[in-house]
Order: structure tokens, then C-alpha cells, then sequence
């Protein structure tokens, strides 16, 4: 039997509570891996909602050469002046051919790391990621689509994409799994089936 994967979930002040936890519970409850909360902020964290979360390492690679993969979660801190740089913890799990994911305002951590360089990948519009990083690596390779993008073991997602997000970050980590995830895919699209005008019943 193999060993379980091991997920990074990045965090940072201000993070966005709808973000991470179909990625989270689906990587532990379905695939039998471990989520750990990283963050190179000091704990505890406050969410958009107000909810507070205690990272259980900090961002430093050499405190996390054990990640299979890791997922930078949105935050409007990321486009602020004093981001964090996490660039060599990203850069790191790269290297070692991991997965590195990102999702809204944390797309701009993997561009800052030039992860995109090469890469097809999305962020929260076009214009949004060159507002904030005009000059990056890759931009030729952005793609306009609502949903998320996986190349070459990076995967990137507009933060109004959490479930695809979390499906294409599953497939590229457990290639092998490709049909028990579009299962997953499929349980999570019969939400919006039939659907109209935010009703799903007749009132």
C-alpha cells in the first residue's frame, strides 16, 4: 500500500473561508491524504467570515519537505504591498515534481514564483493578474475560462471556482484516480442541475 499524500494548504491573513474545503475534506475524507495548514503569518488567522485558524507549520521548505503538493489559498493580502514571499517553499515542491495549486488573489504567489512561465493557467480575469503583476512569466499562456486550469502539475482557479478547482488539483496529484474524481466532479455539477434564478425548488 502507498503511502498517503501529504497536501499543504497555504494560508494567510484575511483567507477565504469558501476556498479550501472541498479541496481539503475531499484530498482526507476520499483519498485517504493528509491536509496540513501552513502559513508564513503567525497564528492565530482570521478568515473573510471572521472565523480563526491555527496553522500547524509555517512556510519555510525546510519545515515541509515532506508535501506531496500544495494549494495557496486567496487572500486580498496577496495583492498588497507586503505579501509574503513564498516563493521558496512553491519553488521547492516544484522542483521535487510536486503539484502546486493556486486559487484567486493566490495565483499571484505562484506568478511572483514564475510557476506560470510555460503553463496554461487562469487567475481572476486577465486584466486583474496584469493589474497586479504586469510583468510576469507566463502571461502569454493565461487563459480567460471560469473555471480552473491544470498544466504540467500546476493548477490554477478565479476564486469564484472552488469545485473545479479542488477536482482538477485531485486529478493532477492522483492521475490515476482520474475516474473516481470525475465521479466527484459529476456529484458536485448535479447541485446546479436544474437550477434557475437561485430557486431549486417551486418557490
Amino acid at each position: 500500500m502507498t503511502a498517503p499524500k501529504t497536501i499543504g494548504v497555504l494560508f494567510i491573513e484575511g483567507y477565504a473561508d469558501w476556498e479550501y474545503g472541498l479541496l481539503a475534506a475531499s484530498a482526507a475524507e476520499w483519498f485517504g491524504a493528509r491536509a496540513i495548514a501552513i502559513s508564513p503569518h503567525k497564528a492565530p488567522l482570521t478568515s473573510i467570515a471572521g472565523f480563526s485558524l491555527s496553522p500547524t507549520r509555517g512556510a519555510n521548505p525546510a519545515e515541509n519537505m515532506d508535501l506531496d503538493a500544495v494549494a495557496v489559498i486567496g487572500s486580498d493580502g496577496w495583492a498588497g504591498k507586503d505579501a509574503p514571499d513564498v516563493s521558496p517553499l512553491l519553488k521547492a515542491v516544484a522542483a521535487r515534481g510536486g503539484v502546486v495549486g493556486g486559487i484567486c488573489a493566490g495565483t499571484l504567489a505562484l506568478a511572483r514564483a514564475g510557476l506560470f512561465e510555460g503553463v496554461s493557467h487562469t487567475s481572476n480575469g486577465r486584466d486583474w493578474i496584469l493589474e497586479h503583476e504586469p510583468a510576469y512569466a507566463g502571461a502569454a499562456g493565461y487563459q480567460d475560462v471560469p473555471h480552473a486550469v491544470a498544466d504540467n502539475n500546476v493548477v490554477s482557479a478565479p476564486g469564484s471556482a472552488p469545485g473545479t478547482f479542488a477536482a482538477a488539483f485531485l486529478e493532477t496529484l492522483y492521475p490515476e484516480l482520474v475516474g473516481q474524481i470525475g465521479e466527484m466532479r459529476a456529484m458536485f455539477a448535479r447541485e446546479h442541475t436544474g437550477v434557475a434564478h437561485g430557486h431549486g425548488d417551486a418557490s
